[in-house]
């Protein structure tokens, strides 16, 4: 077990963080959790230690939205994401972190920044709804990226956003991907020999904020306004993917 103060100093706002962004945010906030954590330990180690807890996490937030997920929408979206998985499988050994927090990156703040021009050029708060085809694309990049480095959110989030989805399905869609890709994962991580005793007890540590953190975001999310619900995605993105950027070009200096 992890016994460094200044891991924890981090690792708790971390998971605080990630279950208020599943609680009601649609997940991009806790993009930020593996990079916070790595500050101190290791991305790999921090990813590992932060799956149980997702778990745990998952099953609070599936109960909290129970039913309120757009079946549709997933049907497209968990078959594409086993194919990342399985790619983030294979390649785990070989792919770069920093890599992938680039790409992602790059790609979140292309789309924010496509969706503010647009909208600013057709005076609309609203954009054509993208085809579902595209969640074939999206949740192949989500089930990548959340397996790597749990940084699913950004390419769901930038399919979901562009769907006819309230804030409510629109949350509970993402809990409902996330939930099945976290519990999925864990064969994976266990066969690469990610759950040592150390990890598993640092996690054990940390798991009691799982549901204080998703109860904050649900709480949270019954009390914004639709408006600024999605604006404030929207912003999130682009943060996220700034953030993602940095790490990344910064893991090649």
């Amino acid at each position: 077990m992890i016994t460094d103060p200044w891991f924890y100093a981090v690792a708790i706002p971390a998971v605080l963080l990630f279950g208020i962004s599943k609680g009601g945010f649609g997940g991009g906030l806790g993009t930020a959790a593996v990079p916070l954590m790595a500050l101190v330990i290791s991305p790999v180690q921090a990813a590992a230690i932060l799956l149980p807890i997702l778990c745990v996490m998952d099953l609070v937030a599936l109960w909290k939205f129970r039913g309120r997920w757009a079946g549709p929408e997933l049907r497209v979206l968990l078959p594409a994401s086993l194919v990342g998985i399985l790619v983030g499988t294979l390649l785990f050994e070989f792919m770069s972190a920093s890599v992938v927090r680039l790409i992602v990156g790059i790609v979140a703040i292309t789309f924010t920044l496509h969706f503010w021009i647009n909208q600013n050029r057709a005076n609309s708060e609203a954009l054509p709804d993208f085809p579902r085809a595209w969640g074939v694309l999206g949740g192949s990049i989500a089930g990548f990226t959340s397996f790597v480095a749990h940084s699913g959110g950004p390419p769901i989030s930038m399919y979901l956003l562009r769907r006819p989805l309230d804030r409510t399905g629109f949350a509970a869609t993402a809990i409902g991907f996330f939930a099945v890709v976290n519990y999925v994962k864990l064969v994976p991580y266990a066969w690469l020999g990610q759950f040592n005793a150390d990890n598993l007890a640092t996690s054990a540590a940390l798991v009691i904020l799982a549901p204080v953190g998703v109860l904050i975001g649900a709480w949270l999310h019954q009390r914004v306004s639709d408006r600024f619900f999605f604006m404030f995605v929207y912003l999130l993105l682009f943060a996220v993917g700034i953030k993602l950027v940095y790490d990344g070009v910064r893991g090649f200096l």
